[in-house]
């Protein structure tokens, strides 16, 4: 309707420091076109409701004015976002179809009241007020459908509606032919009115005068009629009706995640607008159809889009304003930035403590002020040498102390070691005096004073040596043992032999 493509700017990434302040583009980004959607249709509401509660048909009011004018803009809006999307989008909302009504009810009363007001009448003013007050049933569930849309009962009664009107519909076509039947065999005695009538009654379970009456039409044939109908209609009917419902409603259950998903991608893509007239909130986007589209043909378009900027940053000051500061304090703070400057900034959400947690007016205000005390020494002690670095050098010095200790053992209590034993006792008693008590070894510490201790911890050859001499002195073992078990079972039959001898 109005557009604006004098400027055409890339994709790029949005920095709230570094954009305008008053940055009109703001306007048609899909989270804050949803924002002030649903902040338009809260402000029609109420004008809605204040003209109602005082509507008088013999003139026009303030309330009424106020309502008509705000009501038009809220229209032509639709109607702008029906043109953009096209119908199969704009149908895909779970309250288009509450829309529609409302702008068929408010078109209703709009002829009406214009027509009364040519004519000075008041009979069409007053008629048009009550097809006006047809929108209350439109209009206060549709803020329902605003503020609870991933509600799987939301989202589940638009695809329940459209069974139900389907289904409705077919059954009123079949139903028809039960009605052209009683009208013939009525002859003119009842109207078809009257019979529409029995007939709805009947089919929703309300009164059985139809029934009771049917022997007028015939004798025979209008009750057998009248009773099919009533099996048909509040019986077979009322049974696929409640199956369809169950099944689209169990179908949507299954599919939440998904279902929610579709409806915010709808969302998204409704907000995406290109439009310059839904920079202008209504009633302004009226002035703006009426005044900058016959602009157009007579201005440059350099000079369009000039008026066009300074219009929308003059009639949405405060809600400019509003959006900068939200952005730059809230959504894209300087930390934030700083923290993460290329990549997609996390959502900050205040908690709802956030007062009392500030000023430690909790129930658990000590346990925070416990870190801001330093430990003692001695835990600061404790704390170096338990650390997974001494845990292993501890391991490794007890082994080889143990393994110090049984060589020394060996040595004294037998006199079976060779030359090869006492080398390698030799070359381990050095390493046993030279141990020392663990050192501090935390993040503090300087590195250079840990590369000789970091390079024996992890060095694996001398582990290697070390399981090597504890294998061979593990089988010198073992073959003692042998020779000392073949002595006893030798000296054990020599014995033997003598008794016997």
């Amino acid at each position: 309707m109005i557009p604006d493509r004098y400027k055409q700017k890339p994709i790029s990434l949005y920095e709230p420091h570094e954009a305008p302040l008053l940055n009109q583009y703001r306007l048609i980004v899909p989270r804050t076109r949803n924002m002030l959607e649903i902040s338009q249709f809260v402000i029609l509401l109420i004008l809605y409701l204040l003209f109602m509660l005082e509507r008088k048909a013999e003139y026009l009011s303030i309330q009424e004015v106020a309502f008509s004018v705000y009501a038009f803009g809220w229209v032509l809006d639709q109607f702008a976002t029906l043109l953009a999307h096209g119908w199969n989008v704009y149908t895909q909302n779970l309250w288009s179809f509450l829309d529609v009504m409302f702008v068929i009810v408010y078109w209703i009363y709009l002829i009406l009241r214009i027509y009364g007001w040519k004519s000075g009448r008041i009979e069409p003013g007053q008629q048009a007020l009550d097809v006006l007050a047809m929108g209350a049933p439109v209009l206060v569930p549709r803020l329902a459908f605003n503020l609870l849309s991933d509600n799987l009962v939301f989202l589940s009664l638009r695809s329940m509606m459209a069974d139900f009107t389907l289904l409705t519909a077919l059954a009123g076509w079949c139903f028809g032919g039960f009605l052209l039947s009683m009208v013939w065999l009525a002859e003119g005695r009842h109207n078809i009115v009257t019979i529409s009538k029995w007939m709805l009654w009947i089919w929703f379970g309300l009164d059985g005068t139809g029934i009771s009456r049917s022997t007028e039409f015939h004798w025979l044939l209008g009750p057998t009629l009248m009773i099919t109908f009533a099996f048909l209609g509040n019986t077979l009917f009322l049974t696929i009706l409640v199956s369809m419902l169950s099944n689209t409603f169990s179908t949507i259950v299954s599919n939440a995640t998904a279902e929610i998903q579709f409806r915010k991608a709808v969302l998204t893509l409704e907000g995406v607008k290109s439009d310059a007239i839904f920079a202008y909130q209504p009633p302004f986007n009226i002035i703006a159809l009426f005044v900058l589209v016959p602009m157009r043909f007579v201005v440059s378009p350099r000079w369009f889009h000039k008026i066009h900027v300074a219009t929308v940053r003059t009639i949405n000051l405060p809600v400019l304003l509003f959006i900068a500061l939200v952005e730059r304090r809230l959504l894209w703070s300087d930390t934030e930035l700083a923290q993460y400057p290329t990549e997609q900034l996390p959502k900050k959400r205040r908690s709802r403590s956030w007062f009392w947690e500030r000023w430690r007016i909790t129930s658990h205000g000590d346990i925070q002020a416990v870190f801001d005390i330093s430990p003692p020494d001695s835990v600061e002690n404790d704390i170096a040498v338990d650390d997974e670095l001494t845990h292993h050098m501890i391991r490794r010095q007890f082994a080889r102390n143990q393994s110090t200790l049984v060589e020394n053992s060996k040595k004294q209590d037998g006199n079976d070691m060779n030359q090869e034993q006492q080398q390698q006792q030799e070359q381990q008693q050095p390493q046993s005096q030279s141990y020392k008590a663990p050192s501090r070894r935390d993040s503090i510490a300087p590195y250079g004073m840990l590369t000789e201790q970091i390079r024996a911890i992890m060095s694996e050859s001398s582990e290697i040596e070390d399981l090597t001499s504890r294998l061979g002195s593990l089988e010198r073992t073992t073959s003692r043992i042998e020779e000392m078990l073949a002595r006893i079972c030798s000296s054990d039959d020599d014995d033997g032999k003598t008794q016997e001898s």
